[in-house]
């Protein structure tokens, strides 16, 4: 990731309007319709114990994104990672994830989980390269013909 910076995006952050529409875009590009939180984004950012990291490029253009919530004190989940089709391959999802790792790992989180379609084999491979594993498969988890792995990363509880 050579011309970017994973910034951590805060609630009363300047430019909290315009990262955001830039997310919201991209959602829409990326994900169908009922996959995408595009219309309840900016609610799903405001929930407390949720967080959001995205890749900055030098012009101040959002890159990519992931976005982790952690419903209790031991188990976080990833539950969006994504970037632009043109800055795919170049290191911002790996930074992201390994960004997304670490802030989890500060709130002493044992267990990230994630979902992933199947077919989706660079993501499965950058998710397996950070030490995830298949915990089942979701027949029909995100359309009647799309099912889902979910994924489990542990730490060690020392």
């Amino acid at each position: 990731m050579s011309n970017g910076v994973v910034v951590e995006l805060h609630r009363n952050s300047a430019n909290w309007t315009k990262v955001v529409e830039d997310i919201v875009r991209l959602e829409k590009k990326i994900f169908p319709k009922h996959e995408s939180l595009a219309r309840s984004f900016d609610e799903e950012l405001r929930k407390n114990n949720s967080g959001l990291l995205y890749t900055r490029l030098a012009d101040g253009e959002v890159a990519g994104y992931v976005m982790y919530s952690w419903p209790s004190s031991l188990l976080a989940s990833i539950t969006k990672l994504a970037v632009k089709e043109n800055y795919r391959r170049q290191g911002h999802g790996k930074a992201l994830l390994e960004a997304a790792i670490e802030k989890c790992k500060t709130r002493n989180i044992q267990r990230i989980t994630l979902h992933v379609d199947p077919s989706r084999t660079t993501a499965l491979s950058l998710y397996k390269k950070h030490g995830f594993q298949v915990d089942s498969l979701i027949k029909s988890y995100y359309s009647s013909d799309r099912d889902a792995y979910r994924m489990f990363l542990d730490f060690d509880s020392d």
